[in-house]
């Protein structure tokens, strides 16, 4: 890849355009695709306008409807349902050697590849929030970085799989190092030598917290106040890792701290009313709550605007894969259902909706009862 490349950004909304607008701040060539005629109208007129910790500041870009040229980088930032069809778009534009990020929630590395192979593909997790208050506006919702990282053996100066299915360390890949250098104007960039096991955990997050805000329709944080709201979240979460097991997948704890394998319910939880163990996971995932409170689902966004929600790459991802392995997923199930529902206008956001996914309500459990 070019020492100085040329960047596609496929995708302008709250990701993608923090991504385009920062890349373009500090001097890299940047062309940023979106077919919303709207975001592209107010970019071109305004420029990118991004609100961080409460500061409004202008970068000045433009956004195209479409790739013009050849390039050295192409980092998917559209919502899940969009970006086979953003790869299949960027492919012709793309260099012999060019380099594809992809950083879509779910588990879209492997459908990427079978577009534009599998040794350009570096899986990009994102562990920060933002969204795109109205066209061009983008506000930063929770502060972090990213994880990279390739998938299984192919990567550059891998020696191939280790026990558990981890990569050995991959110290001659400069490709992605030199992408982790360009992500760090956007916030701090580990490099995982397990992919695959990082994001899965980010996808039991991402079930449970946009499941949420979804279907309530609100931001996370009031949601996590609310211990049948966090219950219903440990359940969710707790069917991916039952899933992700059975799929030979050796979980990585969530920003190095969150670790998943702890966090999903065991037998004795699912019996007790109140215990040390179950008290001590609704505490963690409120914290966790809590730190993205200001986050808002981006499938809520897409319901908003009339497009497709990305339920299918979250909950329908762990739904289908369950079924695989004779897994049970009901709560998931229900989530995907629910969802749905409302895309289709057959039920609304709101409290009562999630209320009734929760079941019986537990017992209070100290002062984490709201």
């Amino acid at each position: 890849m070019n020492p100085q490349p040329r960047i596609l950004v496929m995708g302008a909304g709250g990701i993608g355009g923090i991504v385009a607008a920062t890349l373009t701040e500090i001097g890299s060539a940047v062309t940023a695709v979106s077919t919303n005629a709207a975001i592209r109208a107010a970019v071109d007129r305004s420029g990118f306008r991004l609100i961080d910790e409460g500061e409004e500041r202008v970068v000045r870009g433009w956004v195209s409807p479409e790739p013009e040229g050849r390039y050295d980088l192409c980092i998917l930032a559209t919502q899940p349902p969009n970006v086979e069809d953003a790869a299949r778009t960027a492919l012709p534009h793309l260099a012999d050697d060019a380099q594809v990020v992809v950083l879509q929630n779910g588990l879209c590395e492997d459908r990427i590849a079978a577009i534009v192979g599998a040794e350009r593909v570096i899986g990009g997790i994102v562990a920060w929030g933002a969204s795109m208050t109205e066209p061009g506006r983008y506000e930063r919702t929770a502060a972090g970085g990213f994880a990279i990282g390739r998938l299984g053996s192919s990567a550059r100066g891998s020696s191939g799989p280790s026990p558990g299915g981890r990569l050995s360390p991959t110290p001659n890949d400069a490709d992605l190092h030199r992408v982790g250098e360009l992500l760090e104007a956007i916030g701090p960039v580990v490099e995982t030598q397990n992919l695959r096991g990082a994001r899965w955990s980010k996808l039991a997050l991402n079930c449970a917290v946009s499941a949420l805000g979804t279907i309530a329709g609100e931001r996370l944080g009031p949601l996590v106040r609310v211990r049948r709201y966090r219950r219903l979240a440990l359940e969710i979460m707790t069917e991916v890792v039952a899933v992700a097991r059975a799929e030979g997948v050796a979980l990585e704890k969530v920003a190095g701290t969150l670790d998943l394998n702890w966090v999903a319910l065991t037998d004795a939880d699912r019996a007790a009313s109140a215990s040390v163990s179950l008290t001590a996971k609704h505490a963690l995932l409120l914290a966790v709550g809590l730190r993205y409170r200001r986050m808002r689902s981006s499938m809520l966004a897409a319901i908003e605007r009339g497009r497709t929600p990305a339920i299918d790459f979250l909950n329908g991802e762990i739904v289908s894969r369950g079924g695989k392995h004779e897994l049970a997923t009901p709560f998931n199930k229900r989530i995907c259902e629910t969802v749905w529902a409302i895309a289709r206008g057959q039920q609304v956001s709101s409290r009562a909706t999630l209320d009734r996914l929760c079941g019986p309500d537990e017992r209070p459990s100290g002062p984490l009862e709201v």
